[in-house]
């Protein structure tokens, strides 16, 4: 079972996303249904809202426990909170997931969003596809722990570290399946082989 953070943003799109690759998929609006699941989704939507709307229910500290041994994508705002830090917003609590450090709204307003041509390397397998960019942020520095999986241009626009992935972009728009197939697939089929075992 896969979690959604359904706090605020496109989350529906993700359980779409997951649904159509027949993996199992839940909503997750409070902490202590993080035990329920393999793998959780922090999607896009206004950050400063996610952050607050974590903070009341206490979500930072058991989704920082939960990624101990679990991974976690998130997406636009979802890498926002995974980052070590923000560039230009002291106000969001960030979760320290992933040793990047970001500027929110990089690319400017909603009307400067944008569908940018992307390659996205993982071990051996390989993707071209059209990616949405909307009031997207940029990841301005990485640490040694964080490997690039592609650039826009210049600009990182996805990252791992350990189980973890950080995308600057909207896959669960786009019909880009390959971040959720690739994470949570290959999670739910060592999950069923523990339990054969």
């Amino acid at each position: 079972m896969i979690g959604i953070l359904a706090l605020q943003g496109n989350y529906h799109a993700h359980i779409r996303v997951l649904d159509g690759l027949n993996i199992s998929a839940m909503e997750i609006k409070y902490p202590d249904q993080l035990n329920s699941i393999n793998g959780l989704i922090i999607p896009g939507g206004e950050s400063t809202t996610i952050n607050d709307l974590m903070a009341r229910v206490g979500f930072h500290d058991e989704i920082k426990r939960f990624s101990k041994k679990k991974p976690i994508l998130g997406t636009c705002a979802g890498l926002i909170m995974m980052s070590a830090s923000i560039k230009n917003d002291s106000q969001i609590t960030t979760l320290n997931i992933l040793d990047i450090e970001v500027a929110r709204n990089a690319y400017g307003r909603q009307t400067d969003s944008f569908i940018g041509e992307i390659n996205i390397r993982i071990n051996d397998q390989n993707l071209n596809a059209k990616a949405p960019f909307i009031r997207a942020p940029k990841i301005l520095k990485i640490g040694d722990s964080v490997e690039v999986l592609s650039k826009h241009n210049s600009d990182i626009v996805a990252v791992k570290s350990g189980n973890h992935y950080g995308l600057t972009f909207h896959p669960e728009l786009s019909g880009i399946t390959f971040f959720h197939n690739y994470i949570f697939a290959k999670q739910n089929e060592a999950i069923k082989e523990n339990n054969a075992a």
